[in-house]
């Protein structure tokens, strides 16, 4: 028996070494990704330690001030503003996914109802630009097209008779603006999971549709949404590990101190405590709670995805 046991791990050992030797290049290949993931990704984290001091700039990481977990608890408990921009960041976000969630659907659909491939494919194509713009281009713009003096939206508001709209001003429509920009920018780009999945449906579906007189209605609600009930499962489960990204970029390139009171998210209060205030272990305090609950919140929806979805990371 032992001499079996002895066999099989030498087995085992030898199976390895081969392994080593024949896939030694993908190995080597992979090594400058691990390095680079190593420096930049893990290497940061040392920066954590921050957090939990009374951080002086003069005295640098290793004689600051050590305070436990009294950042953590000042931050929950007294920060000013600090429950107001988790609001921000879960009011925007939930309406970015809600939206960003739906309006491709809808527009995939629509699409798929399009016989005329030429006509389809333009449409496709001036859908997808905005998707390769960055928000500086794209805020840039709709400063101009949004502006209360001279924007054409605000232009054709005054020639219909009513009143100027500070899109980027009034805190009121502040979150709305940036939920409905953020959409127009991602949606045509998602549609992509979307018209592939249609391509997967038989044809032959549609054609016994036909000959029973199904309408286009009804041949879209058994046949076209059937057919795609999956990925749109899988893209809404998977969508639930954003639920603290309101979105950096787009918001710190249109907003400013009159909208901070709705406009505010984690990560521009980050930035704002951090580069502005020089409050460093505040700031690293908030990028820890958001990196934990991210985590959180990530592993929950791979864990649902693989549930309902039969999703698989390995």
């Amino acid at each position: 028996m032992s001499g079996c046991l002895e066999g099989f791990s030498l087995g085992k050992v030898e199976k390895k070494k081969k392994s080593w030797k024949t896939d030694k290049s993908f190995y080597l290949m992979v090594l400058p990704g691990m390095i680079l993931v190593a420096i930049y990704y893990y290497g940061p984290l040392v920066g954590w330690a921050l957090a939990f001091q009374r951080y002086d700039i003069t005295k640098g990481l290793f004689g600051s001030q050590y305070v436990g977990w009294d950042n953590f608890k000042y931050l929950f408990t007294k920060y000013p503003g600090f429950w107001q921009v988790i609001r921000n960041t879960l009011s925007i976000s939930i309406a970015k996914m809600i939206v960003n969630f739906a309006f491709p659907i809808i527009v995939s659909l629509l699409l798929n109802e399009i016989k005329i491939e030429r006509y389809k494919k333009s449409l496709q194509t001036m859908m997808y630009l905005p998707h390769f713009l960055s928000w500086v281009v794209i805020s840039g713009l709709l400063i101009d097209i949004l502006s209360p003096t001279d924007g054409i939206i605000n232009n054709i508001l005054k020639a219909l008779g009513v009143k100027p709209v500070y899109f980027l001003g009034s805190p009121s429509i502040f979150p709305a603006t940036m939920v409905v920009s953020d959409a127009w920018k991602v949606f045509g780009f998602s549609t992509i999971l979307y018209m592939a999945a249609l391509t997967s449906i038989d044809p032959q579906l549609y054609e016994a549709a036909i000959i029973d007189g199904a309408s286009r209605f009804k041949r879209c609600w058994h046949i076209t949404i059937p057919g795609i009930v999956s990925i749109m499962v899988l893209s809404g489960i998977l969508s639930l590990g954003n639920l603290l990204n309101a979105g950096f970029d787009q918001i710190f390139n249109l907003y400013n101190p009159a909208v901070y009171s709705t406009g505010d998210v984690l990560d521009t209060f980050t930035y704002r405590i951090g580069f502005k205030n020089f409050q460093y272990d505040m700031a690293t305090a908030v990028g820890i709670v958001k990196s934990c609950v991210s985590l959180l919140l990530v592993s929950t929806s791979y864990f649902m995805a693989y549930k309902f979805a039969d999703y698989r990371i390995f």
